[in-house]
């Protein structure tokens, strides 16, 4: 973090957010012990763990009007990771300003963690606490639920709300309480009760929304005035479907995505979304030419490997692909290990009437390719293997990653009951769900180079025995990437089963030097394999068949933990210096 970003969020602490006197963080549990405090080189290490990069991109060929909308969005934005950080925990700002008063070295590369991980807790290591004073571990339900109700109680509560049986376009109240855009909180009788986002947050969601339709007001593409417009609507009323099909419709230079969107910090149940921004500026070519994968979805999921009563018969060309230069990002967009890639919305509804996007930030994958990857691949592959990496092969599989999120099962019936994999799934939904993008992406390509000539790609995708070994390669490095994270979290917990699973298909293999390689047949085998079962847990919402494979391949074992002890001295992700938000639209200085 710029010194610049600490006292931009000082400012607006001071505008947005409540006095320390009005929010006192929650005291740590009485039988948790006290976590050891990190001292200054400790600290440095920690952060030394993301290499900082700065993000520069050309804004020469955006309207007038566009530029002044830029501004208004990075204004928003900022406004937005306060928001999140009173998501995150709900002694965060209080924390977070006592945090800041410390100036000593220790204090300023406490300040400095802690902005990077939007609170006390280090994402890296399993969310453990790095500042005195502050609980052990990030809550599960952050501060989504009450801090005293167990998840049996709210469980027994929400099975006592009413239920529309006849799936009305107004929520029933069980609905909302599992739903996205909710919190639960205990009324003045001490009972659980529902608080919608637009109440609970309404200082923030005001300043935001007036900003969103100032930059609505100033920029000169329709469609980008018509998601702002409507977003900004949706932030007072708490209904975002309107937005959310505004956005899937969005086609203009500045590509923004603004809202409550992923699950992942509801640790408890995966009900709650976080809000996050991203400010892109839309990279033509790329879109252009990565626009042909969307209309070969069909063909994709016809040819999944499971039963034809599975299968979506109506994907169509209903999955726009965005390549986009990321200006700037915050909340959720900009907290720990920072996203490369997100397909979005999450609302079934959406999806089932428009799709859902896959968003790829071209310059965020750029970086972590150069900074992280390639030297990963020195570490864990062989000669051999590190001749195949390849950062198109590392691009295309996140693209694909992101493509994939949209095919196979989305609703599905129980015991005759009409529902979704999320539904049944419940907490585990994520990490199934992660590896299964990650395996159909590598479905996906694999298909489309078996099928190039008949599918008239045109050179689209390289095909041939060294491409899919570049593929296969790229892929293996990525998985020690990723692992890196931890897998106390759906993606890392999702790879840990991939890596697992196919280790025991022997499609990769742990070399006596500490390398891994490739078996090229085993691997296109072992992914076919590993679809299949993923697909139809995810068909039958079978709970336990997940928890069962999460439980036995979801874990780091000792030859996975011996490469990873070697990768200490390189970066596990970026931070990202965003140059030239601060350039178009400064912090004002007191």
């Amino acid at each position: 973090m710029s010194l610049t970003a600490v006292f931009a969020f000082s400012l607006l602490l001071s505008s947005a957010a409540p006095s320390p006197a009005a929010v006192t963080p929650a005291p740590a549990t009485p039988s948790t012990p006290e976590p050891a405090v990190p001292d200054l080189p400790k600290l440095q290490k920690m952060m030394g763990r993301f290499a900082s990069t700065p993000l520069k991109v050309d804004l020469s060929k955006l309207s007038a009007g566009d530029r002044k909308a830029l501004v208004k969005l990075i204004e928003a934005s900022r406004v937005l990771d306060v928001l999140f950080m009173k998501q995150l925990w709900d002694g965060n700002l209080a924390t977070w300003e006592k945090v800041q008063q410390d100036t000593t070295p220790q204090g300023q590369a406490r300040a400095r963690y802690y902005w990077l991980n939007k609170g006390p807790w280090s994402i890296l290591d399993d969310w453990s606490s790095f500042v005195p004073g502050t609980p052990a571990r990030k809550p599960l339900g952050a501060s989504f639920y009450p801090a005293d109700a167990t998840k049996q109680e709210i469980e027994e509560w929400i099975q006592s709300l009413p239920v529309d049986q006849d799936k009305s376009l107004t929520p029933s109240p069980r609905d909302q309480a599992t739903g996205f855009f909710s919190v639960i909180r205990r009324g003045a009788d001490k009972k659980l009760t529902l608080v919608p986002y637009s109440q609970e947050y309404a200082p923030e969601l005001t300043r935001i929304a007036a900003l969103l339709k100032e930059a609505a007001a100033a920029t000169d593409n329709a469609t980008l005035k018509r998601f702002l417009t409507t977003r900004a609507e949706a932030l007072g009323s708490n209904d975002y479907f309107a937005s959310d099909v505004a956005w899937m419709d969005l086609d203009a230079p500045l590509d923004v995505t603004f809202g409550p969107y992923e699950t992942y910090n509801d640790e408890l149940f995966g009900y709650k979304a976080s809000f996050e921004a991203y400010v892109n500026l839309r990279d033509d070519a790329e879109t252009k030419k990565l626009a042909a994968f969307s209309r070969h979805l069909q063909e994709i999921e016809n040819a999944l490997p499971i039963p034809q009563e599975h299968k979506n018969p109506k994907i169509g060309a209903q999955s726009p692909i965005r390549v986009v230069q990321q200006v700037f990002a915050a909340g959720d967009g900009a907290h720990g290990v920072k996203s490369a890639a997100y397909n979005l919305p999450n609302d079934e509804r959406v999806i089932t009437q428009k799709g859902s996007k896959r968003v790829m930030l071209k310059n965020v994958q750029e970086a972590k390719f150069n900074n992280v990857l390639v030297p990963i691949s020195k570490k864990v592959l062989g000669a051999q293997e590190q001749s195949a990496l390849s950062f198109d092969s590392f691009f295309t599989h996140i693209l694909a990653h992101e493509l994939t999120h949209g095919l196979g099962p989305h609703q599905i019936k129980v015991g005759g009951r009409a529902t979704t994999p999320r539904e049944e799934l419940k907490d585990l939904y994520s990490a199934i769900e992660e590896a299964k993008a990650d395996v159909l992406g590598l479905f996906a390509l694999q298909h489309l180079m078996d099928h190039e000539k008949r599918l008239k790609l045109n050179g689209l995708i390289p095909v041939g025995e060294a491409a899919e070994r570049r593929m296969y390669v790229t892929f293996l490095a990525s998985t020690f990437r990723t692992l890196r994270f931890g897998i106390h979290e759906a993606h890392g917990k999702g790879m840990a089963l991939q890596v697992n699973y196919l280790a025991d298909k022997k499609a990769i293999v742990a070399n006596p030097d500490g390398t891994w390689s490739v078996d090229l047949p085993k691997f296109k085998a072992g992914i076919k394999d590993l679809a299949r079962e993923l697909l139809m847990i995810e068909a039958t919402g079978d709970r336990a068949a997940a928890q069962k494979m999460i439980d036995t391949l979801g874990v780091l074992r000792p030859e996975t933990l011996k490469a990873l002890s070697g990768l200490e001295s390189i970066p596990t992700d970026i931070d990202p210096v965003f140059v030239t938000a601060e350039e178009v639209a400064p912090v004002a200085r007191k």
